[in-house]
């Protein structure tokens, strides 16, 4: 049996409260012992039960049985949980429960996407997910660093916007992904892969080129835009692109001292600010 000391005796207490908010703060508590994290996943409110398979203390054996749950949501947060076997995201792959989502006018399936974001995923699971119809499982899956490379480029042509935009926001997409994606017709994608520190130094300065004030603005903040853009850029109309060039830990003292005479208060701020710090 754990320790948890003082502190786990005042959660233990706590757990028994009658309001379910109290319980459930209980339930999330990294702190919280496993003991009373077995006792709260019986908890007749679902919103005390999705917090214990939210949480990372809880054991495997507990997060499998919380993955048979009649909740959606609890199942749902065990899909998400860092500590789900692989072989119980398998299962929950399969999960057809949905949730409406009202900003998007449509149904989500809340579990399939948690189990697609999941680092413990095995690659056939994923694989799987990558195919799924729904576009937000695929996006899901899309952002996943374990997605092999050559999934990555059969999903950077995808229909839908939000697969390829976090196929570009991807820690793991290749070089040559992301320079496809930095011409890519929806500007929301441009804007991720600007940002991308993997995004190549040809991307990056064609993308500087561009019309879109939000495009440049994001570039800027690239830490891999080479100087000679920067100084391009700090003459940018927009002040939010000035800003974000002021604040690239790439750019120029030169430039960083121009800007600091910048009539916009912000640049000046930003810009006199990285000054007074490399003194």
């Amino acid at each position: 049996m754990e320790k948890g000391g003082s502190k786990g005796e005042d959660l233990a207490l706590l757990a028994q409260s009658r309001d379910w908010h109290d319980r459930r703060r209980v339930a999330w508590n990294p702190c919280t012992p496993q003991e009373v994290l077995r006792s709260l996943a019986r908890d007749k409110v679902q919103w005390v039960r999705e917090a214990v398979a939210g949480n990372a203390r809880s054991p495997p054996d507990l997060l499998v049985k919380l993955s048979e749950d009649s909740s959606g949501f609890v199942r749902a947060a065990v899909a998400l949980n860092c500590q789900t076997p692989a072989e119980v995201l398998e299962m929950l792959a399969g999960d057809e429960m949905t949730d409406y989502d009202v900003s998007l006018g449509k149904n989500r399936y809340l579990v399939k996407e948690a189990v697609a974001k999941n680092r413990n995923i095995n690659p056939q699971t994923l694989a799987h997910l990558a195919r799924d119809s729904d576009e937000h499982v695929r996006a899901a899956a899309a952002a996943n660093p374990l997605m092999p490379a050559d999934l990555l480029a059969k999903l950077v042509r995808d229909i839908s916007w939000l697969v390829r935009n976090n196929i570009a926001r991807n820690p793991a997409t290749p070089e040559e992904l992301l320079a496809f994606l930095a011409a890519d017709r929806i500007m929301d994608v441009r804007i991720t892969a600007a940002v991308n520190p993997r995004t190549p130094a040809s991307a990056l300065e064609a993308l500087a080129s561009e019309k879109s004030w939000e495009v440049r603005e994001a570039v800027a903040r690239n830490p891999n835009l080479e100087k000679k853009a920067l100084d391009e850029l700090s003459s940018h109309w927009s002040w939010k692109v000035r800003e974000a060039v002021a604040e690239n830990p790439n750019v120029s003292q030169e430039t960083l001292r121009r800007l600091a005479d910048d009539p916009d208060q912000s640049v000046q701020k930003t810009a006199q600010g990285r000054l007074g710090n490399d003194n």
